[in-house]
């Protein structure tokens, strides 16, 4: 039994820091590759490239905060919050393999642009999708990673039973 629970947490740091990894190579190659507000047409009429330096988070929330507040909030907040999540992570060995999945992707999303704070003091966004109907602001694969994460994590809790609707 020891055995497969250091497996499964094996699993889990690999899952997280493959998607730390790849968050930060794709970053990588944007800041070497491409100018700040330069525009890259992939998929014509559906994804362009677009380097922004995002020193708030979603939609620049919080870019005018004074330093040691943006440190808080920005850094340590969601640094103890990731900790709680893998702490999570470790003692519920019980949970579906979808909703840690989900969750390994929240917390990979998380550290990846806490890392561009950290060493950046901005997070890199470079994608821009248009769906026709609706489209997005520039994101990144962080962004995308905790959006996945969010999305499984609601879809498993709603499977299991544990949300529920709260129709009257």
């Amino acid at each position: 039994m020891k055995a497969k629970v250091a497996i499964r947490n094996l699993l889990i740091l690999s899952i997280v820091a493959m998607n730390v990894a790849c968050d930060q190579l794709s970053k990588n190659i944007i800041r070497n590759e491409i100018d700040i507000n330069e525009k890259i047409v992939v998929i014509n009429n559906f994804l362009t490239l677009t380097k922004v330096e995002n020193t708030g988070a979603f939609l620049s929330l919080g870019n005018h905060l004074p330093r040691i507040s943006y440190q808080i909030i920005m850094i340590a907040l969601p640094l103890i919050f990731i900790g709680y999540a893998l702490f999570y992570l470790f003692k519920n060995i019980t949970l579906s393999k979808l909703l840690t999945f989900g969750i390994c992707l929240g917390i990979g999303g998380g550290l990846g642009n806490i890392l561009d704070r950290i060493i950046f003091g901005s997070v890199t966004d470079f994608l821009h999708f248009d769906f026709v109907i609706f489209h997005t602001g520039i994101v990144n694969m962080a962004d995308i990673s905790i959006t996945c994460g969010f999305i499984i994590i609601t879809y498993s809790l709603i499977k299991m039973g544990k949300l529920k609707s709260q129709t009257h």
